[in-house]
């Protein structure tokens, strides 16, 4: 529900993709913790929502969506015509080397979540958002605005992201779109990776902090914080940062 300055959290209905683990999981429970008066949770298996269910009874509400069937997409939008706030957070990541032969089947597939599924879900909500002045929350990631060449494909599939929440928030009267820029999150997505990582209901706080505030570009934990003020002041300095990460990397 937007207000002046934001969004207000409690009493709005909204709907989360990948809801069902990391990132999306812990921004569905925020949000039911703020006074959330329905939650659409959407993921490819509704069964994996049941804990969710048992704990937050017919305020979470399971919804079968897999982002890169358009049907699905369409038959879930036809039926959460109440929604206030989209939250694009299904993601697919595959760490594969640039020149490894299998790159750009790898590629597709990170785009098809990343991209493809956010555009179907904007495409598919686009009407409903501008008709209750809505809000659009595309968790992206800091790679998506420098590219981490550890992860070629998925900063490209992330680019194109932020690419997509930049033309929303130009094209869709009346909606609110925010991008979500966060660092290395401690989820089974990234679990192999070197890095220290913040703790998902951590993000997920502060994903919600910037709605409710009105920020357009969140960055939910320190690193992103961190990686966001060097990027604003040298978008140079960013890239050539993320690049010398390669040299770091175990076996370099």
């Amino acid at each position: 529900m937007p207000t002046a300055n934001g969004t207000r959290i409690e009493g709005s209905v909204a709907l989360v993709t990948g809801a069902n683990r990391g990132i999306g999981r812990a921004i569905t429970e925020a949000l039911l913790e703020r006074g959330a008066q329905k939650v659409y949770a959407a993921a490819r298996d509704p069964e994996t929502l049941e804990v969710l269910r048992e704990r937050y009874g017919s305020r979470l509400v399971p919804v079968r969506l897999d982002v890169t069937n358009g049907d699905q997409v369409a038959t879930v939008a036809s039926q959460a015509t109440d929604v206030d706030l989209l939250f694009n957070n299904a993601g697919a990541y595959e760490p594969t080397e640039l020149t490894d032969e299998a790159i750009v089947d790898v590629a597709r597939r990170e785009m098809e979540v990343n991209y493809f599924g956010a555009l179907r879900m904007l495409r598919g909500f686009a009407d409903t958002l501008v008709h209750r002045g809505g809000v659009i929350v595309n968790v992206g990631s800091a790679a998506g605005l420098t590219n981490v060449p550890l992860n070629p494909t998925y900063s490209a599939s992330k680019a194109a992201q932020h690419s997509l929440t930049q033309a929303s928030r130009a094209l869709l009267q009346g909606v609110t779109v925010h991008g979500v820029y966060p660092g290395p999150v401690d989820t089974d997505m990234v679990k192999t990776l070197a890095l220290e990582k913040t703790p998902p209901e951590d993000v997920a706080n502060a994903v919600l902090d910037g709605v409710e505030a009105g920020d357009e570009d969140i960055f939910p934990d320190p690193f992103a914080v961190a990686f966001g003020e060097q990027f604003y002041a040298s978008p140079k300095s960013a890239e050539r940062q993320a690049a010398a990460l390669v040299s770091s990397a175990p076996g370099a």
